[in-house]
């Protein structure tokens, strides 16, 4: 197995808790306190991804212009994307 295969194994406490490596941490730029995302791949492996602040994405979904989709309308059709792969995933149709 190469280096990157193998990886660094830290300990899940009893409550569930594991703590991100210093290294890991500078090099995906997560802030302490902050927040991260598990993520699963379709080939099954996890992801962990920083979850920006909600004061640093002040202002990035902005509509410029009048025919660009408002931030709100983007965050619906994303939780919806979400939701509908989450159902598709477990099996479970819209009735």
């Amino acid at each position: 197995m190469s280096d990157a295969e193998e990886g660094t194994t830290v300990t899940v406490t009893s409550k569930g808790q594991a703590t991100i490596p210093k290294a890991y941490r500078e090099k995906l730029s997560i802030e302490t306190p902050g927040r991260v995302r598990f993520i699963e791949t379709e080939a099954g492996e996890i992801v962990i991804r920083p979850v920006k602040r909600p004061s640093e994405l002040r202002g990035a979904l902005a509509a410029e212009a009048d025919n660009e989709t408002a931030a709100t309308d983007l965050l619906r059709e994303e939780r919806k994307r979400e939701r509908d792969a989450l159902d598709e995933k477990h099996g479970l149709d819209e009735e």
